[in-house]
């Protein structure tokens, strides 16, 4: 049962990986081991951002 409950959890973490779910932390974890100094935005700050970005700069996409 626990095993179960493992992997479920596991597949949910990889699927969150994919899709974006953990980039905001990710980013807060660069800034402040690397940029201590800058301000940190909030989460919907990042994604405004982040969207505004890959709307300028568009790259290929699966979709």
């Amino acid at each position: 049962m626990k095993a179960a409950l493992r992997a479920i959890k596991a597949v949910g973490w990889y699927i969150g990986e994919l899709m974006g779910d953990h980039d905001y932390a990710h980013y807060v974890e660069h800034l402040r081991i690397h940029h201590p100094d800058q301000p940190i935005p909030s989460e919907r700050e990042y994604w405004k951002n982040r969207h505004a970005q890959a709307a300028a700069n568009p790259q290929s996409r699966c979709c």
